[in-house]
């Protein structure tokens, strides 16, 4: 069963350093991943926050980055984060980074993988 998927945000994440960061791995969560942040008071007092938790705790790799906390979640570019949420309710609740598709010219469908290089 695969339990990592992945990614390539569309900005980066840039470091104090000025390197971007784009390429990352994503990891499947478990019940306990969701449940963990709702014991954190900066989810219990903005519950918004509760995405950047749990995307700290599952983004497993980010470039050369290895531990991903919420500091980095919070530096995203806001295509990013929005990204990254979609990117992890695709593969929780699919399975899957693929995403069906229509073309709007010739109505041909067809997957897209989220994971891949979106745009390039």
């Amino acid at each position: 069963m695969r339990t990592e998927f992945a990614f390539t945000l569309p900005r980066g994440y840039v470091d104090r350093q000025g390197t971007v960061h784009r390429e990352g791995v994503m990891r499947l969560a478990t019940a306990r991943d969701e449940l963990w942040p709702l014991g954190d008071m900066r989810v219990r007092d903005n519950p918004a926050y509760l995405s950047v938790v749990l995307l700290s705790r599952l983004i497993t790799r980010l470039g050369s980055l290895t531990e991903i906390d919420v500091d980095v979640v919070e530096e995203l570019f806001a295509a990013d984060l929005a990204f990254l949420q979609r990117f992890y309710e695709k593969i929780n609740l699919d399975g899957s980074p693929l995403a069906a598709t229509v073309c709007p010219a010739c109505s041909h469908e067809f997957d897209v993988d989220m994971g891949s290089r979106l745009g390039e």
